[in-house]
């Protein structure tokens, strides 16, 4: 059914649910994986006055090392897995990764936010939904 699965990965515990969600779907389909980790701009996010180069470096050599444990964890379990860190909007950076590999299926976590939450954060940008053109499976069961 699924032949090539993006599986997005934002270091949240609806992120790793959805990692071990969508690795069981990979797994039992026997499809290709790419792990998509997406972080937020470190730049964008810290006092300028803290940024350092060393900092920048620390943070993608961490980011890098999850990403390459989780395709390498994938492969050792027999799927045909690849991998990239992106920065900057979650629903672009899905999107458009999601359009250059081909993805059929798109595995991602979600949290469910307050109303007051929704309402701090309403924009004008379009949904990843809007976004996409595959099938996406969303993990929202709680934790065990």
């Amino acid at each position: 059914m699924f032949s090539k699965v993006l599986l997005c990965y934002d270091g949240t515990a609806e992120g790793r649910r959805a990692l071990r969600q969508g690795a069981d779907v990979v797994i039992t389909m026997k499809c290709e994986a790419h792990l998509l980790a997406i972080c937020s701009n470190l730049v964008t996010t810290a006092i300028p006055e803290g940024v350092t180069p060393e900092l920048v470096r620390c943070e993608d050599d961490r980011a890098q090392a999850l990403l390459d444990e989780g395709v390498q964890w994938l492969k050792d379990r027999g799927v045909h897995a690849t991998g990239s860190l992106e920065y900057g909007s979650a629903s672009e950076r899905i999107s458009e990764v999601a359009a250059r590999i081909g993805a059929d299926l798109v595995v991602l976590g979600h949290k469910q936010r307050t109303r007051l939450a929704r309402w701090w954060s309403e924009s004008e940008e379009s949904s990843l939904l809007d976004r996409i053109t595959c099938s996406v499976l969303v993990a929202t069961a709680p934790e065990p």
